[in-house]
């Protein structure tokens, strides 16, 4: 399981021309997910992302959590981020997992992200042609991996 944190001062998920989301201070997360991602994957990628201290404190220093700042979230699924380029120039997504796969572990993500922020998360819809709008503040974009944990 892969994310994409990008710390935003505001974001947006439209679909059809009609917003789905919105959220001030907080991560936008594109998540992608591949065939051999569990609830492993999915509770260890919360937690890191919870807790992971990113947001500025008092004194301009990122010293500040997800949860210290109460800050809000939107999960967008992007099977993209398994994208293999190694070979010519149109990127394969062989690795991205099918929908009867992904879908239920993008929403047991949303779920569980959900439970451990106490809050709703914003979402954008799976398989959906996205706008995502959004101010990354910083900037600050973190990538991280479910199978690279060391």
């Amino acid at each position: 399981m892969r994310v994409v944190l990008q710390r935003v001062s505001e974001a947006s998920v439209t679909i059809n021309h009609r917003v789905n989301a919105v959220i001030k201070q907080g991560l936008v997360i594109l998540l992608g997910i591949e065939d051999e991602d569990t609830s492993e994957d999915i509770e260890w990628l919360c937690n890191k992302i919870i807790k992971m201290r990113i947001f500025n404190d008092e004194d301009e220093v990122m010293n500040l959590s997800l949860l210290d700042i109460d800050g809000d979230a939107i999960v967008v699924s992007q099977f993209t981020l398994h994208a293999s380029t190694k070979k010519g120039n149109r990127p394969s997504y062989i690795k991205a997992a099918k929908p009867e796969v992904a879908v239920p572990l993008y929403e047991k993500f949303i779920e569980v992200l959900s439970e451990k922020l106490d809050k709703i998360v914003g979402t954008g819809e799976f398989g959906a042609d996205m706008k995502v709008a959004l101010i990354n503040d910083g900037p600050v974009t973190i990538l991280m991996d479910s199978k690279n944990k060391s």
